[in-house]
């Protein structure tokens, strides 16, 4: 871990790059920043998941928030009652994946493996592991549709996306 003022720029040259690049044929300049798809998608940070393309979308139609494991954390209800009120927010999908870390292994074994590897003692943060991913979908679907700040008639479903197929399969809740 640098500590040295600054922007890293060697460690982020690539990125810069590419942005120059990108902006280059930049063309989103009028999006407004709400939902047009009235869409928020609560999924998992891995990058194999690409939200716009699994659900076909494009960019400025949802709001994406992502964590380790698509759990549904406060700060996750916190950023649907903000999205629900001031941007267009009209229903949220949960969208765990298949193949999770997160649903590897359990909470020791996880700090364990951080111990191991690296050396840091990680156990002062509540990792989220998910042993049942079906019975964590079924409890973060719930607690957002009873959820007391998020407006009557959120339409709220879950889903969990195949890494493997691309198949996205809709959970009875």
């Amino acid at each position: 871990m640098s500590n040295e003022p600054g922007f890293p720029t060697e460690s982020f040259a690539d990125l810069i790059s590419a942005n120059a690049t990108f902006v280059q044929g930049f063309h989103d300049q009028d999006l407004t920043g709400r939902a047009a798809k009235e869409l928020a998608v609560v999924t998992c940070m891995d990058s194999r998941i690409n939200p716009l393309a699994v659900l076909g979308l494009e960019a400025g139609d949802v709001k994406i928030l992502r964590n380790a494991g698509a759990r549904v954390t406060d700060d996750v209800l916190r950023t649907l009652v903000l999205a629900s009120y001031l941007l267009n927010v009209k229903r949220v999908l949960v969208m765990p994946h298949t193949d999770c870390k997160m649903a590897s292994a359990t909470e020791d074994e996880i700090h364990q493996l951080i111990a191991d590897e690296y050396g840091v003692d990680t156990r002062s943060i509540e990792v989220g592991v998910v042993p049942d991913q079906l019975s964590a979908l079924r409890r973060d679907v719930t607690r957002i549709r009873s959820y007391p700040l998020l407006p009557d008639g959120l339409a709220v479903g879950g889903a969990i996306y195949n890494v493997a197929t691309g198949e996205l399969d809709p959970v009875e809740l």
